[in-house]
């Protein structure tokens, strides 16, 4: 990461980790690599702006962006209805330097819905009501700001990587992390699906906060199909997190 005093704004770290992130270079099978945080980066900042300032009293964070989420939208889990009508979120946002022909970024005109976001916003309205009643409390980020795509278009997940492409990205990504829990100073970072934990584990040892997960609202999880909202609620009150 790059030296210096400890950020202070979650936009100090979205800087730091962009320049960590931009010498990697990762090889086949991943064909081309997309970091909303740079060409969604007025909406991010808008994302953050809103309700990105600290403390809170806990960061959800999953792995990494979704092609119909984060990657169209620049905000972590961000399902396009979700971010447009309930976040009311509305900036900018450009297109990746190299563009799979079939994940074109397409931003609030995605027509797509991403399942795993759709599941997080919807609970979150329904338990809080308003995103402001949310945010006062909760921060939700991702892990890795990467998406990653094979030439088929398939989506590529960074633990699959190559070690010599994994290593640095995860210090990188493990660094980001740590000043996160920095600026927002949250009580629990807790890991939605497993991967996410155990990135938290590592970033985070001999840090004073509890680190647990929930369940990962995919929709490849059997589990999270026969009701994710309530596997969450569960999840959360065994950490002794109040939900409404």
């Amino acid at each position: 990461m790059v030296q210096g005093a400890m950020p202070q704004t979650l936009s100090e770290v979205t800087n730091r980790l962009n320049a960590a992130l931009a010498p990697l270079q990762f090889s086949a099978p991943v064909a081309c690599t997309y970091n909303p945080l740079i060409y969604a980066r007025p909406m991010w900042e808008e994302f953050i702006d809103r309700y990105g300032t600290g403390p809170k009293e806990v960061v959800l964070f999953g792995m990494n962006p979704g092609p119909w989420g984060m990657v169209q939208t620049g905000i972590p889990f961000g399902e396009v209805a979700a971010v447009r009508d309930w976040l009311r979120l509305d900036a900018a946002i450009g297109k990746p330097v190299e563009e799979h022909p079939r994940r074109r970024v397409e931003g609030l005109a995605c027509v797509r819905s991403e399942v795993s976001g759709r599941r997080v916003w919807e609970w979150a309205q329904s338990r809080f009501n308003t995103p402001e009643s949310f945010f006062e409390r909760f921060f939700v980020a991702n892990y890795c700001p990467l998406a990653f795509l094979e030439s088929s278009g398939r989506n590529f997940t960074p633990d699959k990587l190559r070690k010599s492409e994994r290593e640095p990205l995860l210090a990188a990504c493990d660094e980001a992390l740590r000043e996160t829990v920095a600026v927002l100073q949250p009580r629990w970072v807790v890991g939605i699906g497993k991967f996410a934990l155990q990135r938290a584990q590592l970033a985070l040892a001999g840090c004073d906060l509890s680190i647990s997960s929930i369940p990962h609202p995919s929709p490849a999880s059997p589990l999270a199909n026969r009701g994710w909202a309530k596997l969450a609620d569960e999840g959360l009150r065994e950490l002794g997190i109040t939900i409404p």
